[in-house]
C-alpha cells in the first residue's frame, strides 16, 4: 500500500520525466540573479528561539488549512510577529501552493523564504532560485545518496541555502556524509503523517556539532518551543498552528522562548 510520501515523490518524478527544459539553460538563467539572502545566516545565534513561520494553504492529512490565505499579508504579520524566516509551500497538488505564492510574500518583506516541496530533480533545485528562494528542501527519505550530493552541491554552487530534512539516525548519518550544515528534524512520519514530539529531543544529540539545527512539525505552542530550546535547537519550523491561529503574529511571538 503506497504511503503519503510515496504518492507524493511518484507524482513529483513523474512531472520530472516529463520535462523538457535544458539544465544548462536554467542554470544560466539563475546564475544572472542577484544574491540570495542568508537563511542560515538568519537562525541561531540570538537570545530566543528562531521561527521559521510557514505559509500553508492546506495538507493531505488535514485537508484546507487556511485555503484563501493572502500570502504577501501572511509574510508580512509573520514578520512583525518576530519570524527569522518563511517557508512557503510550492506543491500545488497536495499542498495547494505555487510558486506565485511564494514570490508574493517574498515580495511583502524582508525574510529569507525556504522554498519547502519535494525537490527530486536537478531542475527542481534550479527552479527555487528562478522562483526567489533564498533556501531549498532536500527530503533525505525521498533521495538517492547520489540525489543527495548532487542536488545539495547544485543548490549551494546557485547561492541557496539547503535544508536537509531527516527523520531517523541513519537518516542523519547520510544528512552529515553530503555535508550538511542546516539540517531539520521532522517529526512528522511522511509515511502516516503521524506526529512524535520526543523525535527532535531524542536526534539533537547526534547532530553535527557546526550545524544550524531545526526542529519541524508538532510545535504547537510556547511549551513545545521551550522543550525544543532546552534540547538544544536553534529554530523551529512551524506551520498548521500559525496558519489556522486566530492571530498567527500573536502565535509567533509566543514562540519567541529563550535560548537555553
Amino acid at each position: 500500500m503506497a504511503t503519503y510520501l510515496d504518492t507524493i515523490v511518484a507524482a513529483h518524478r513523474a512531472a520530472a520525466d516529463r520535462d523538457e527544459r535544458v539544465l544548462d539553460e536554467l542554470v544560466r538563467d539563475a546564475a544572472r540573479l542577484p544574491p540570495a539572502r542568508g537563511f542560515a545566516a538568519s537562525l541561531g545565534g540570538g537570545a530566543t528561539l528562531s521561527v521559521i513561520s510557514e505559509i500553508k494553504r492546506q495538507s493531505p492529512s488535514k485537508g484546507d488549512l487556511f485555503r484563501d490565505l493572502v500570502p504577501a499579508d501572511l509574510a508580512h504579520t509573520y514578520e512583525a510577529g518576530g519570524a527569522s524566516c518563511l517557508s512557503v509551500l510550492t506543491d500545488a497538488e497536495f499542498f495547494g501552493g505555487s510558486a506565485d505564492d511564494l514570490q508574493r510574500a517574498r515580495d511583502a518583506c524582508r525574510l529569507p523564504v525556504l522554498r519547502k516541496d519535494f525537490t527530486v530533480d536537478e531542475r527542481d533545485v534550479v527552479d527555487a532560485r528562478l522562483m526567489g528562494a533564498d533556501a531549498v528542501l532536500l527530503i533525505v527519505a525521498a533521495l538517492s545518496n547520489d540525489e543527495l550530493r548532487s542536488f545539495h552541491g547544485l543548490a549551494t554552487e546557485l547561492g541557496l541555502d539547503v535544508l536537509v530534512e531527516v527523520h531517523d539516525e541513519r537518516e542523519l548519518d547520510r544528512a552529515a556524509a553530503v555535508g550538511a550544515t542546516l539540517i531539520g528534524v521532522n517529526q512528522r512520519d511522511l509515511s502516516t503523517f503521524s506526529v512524535d514530539r520526543d523525535l527532535a529531543a531524542k536526534l539533537r544529540p547526534a547532530m553535527p556539532e557546526d550545524a544550524v539545527t531545526v526542529a519541524e512539525s508538532g510545535v504547537r505552542g510556547r511549551a513545545d518551543a521551550e522543550a525544543l530550546a532546552a534540547a538544544g535547537y536553534d529554530a523551529v519550523l512551524v506551520g498548521e498552528s500559525l496558519v489556522t491561529s486566530a492571530d498567527p503574529g500573536a502565535a509567533v511571538k509566543e514562540l519567541l522562548v529563550p535560548c537555553s
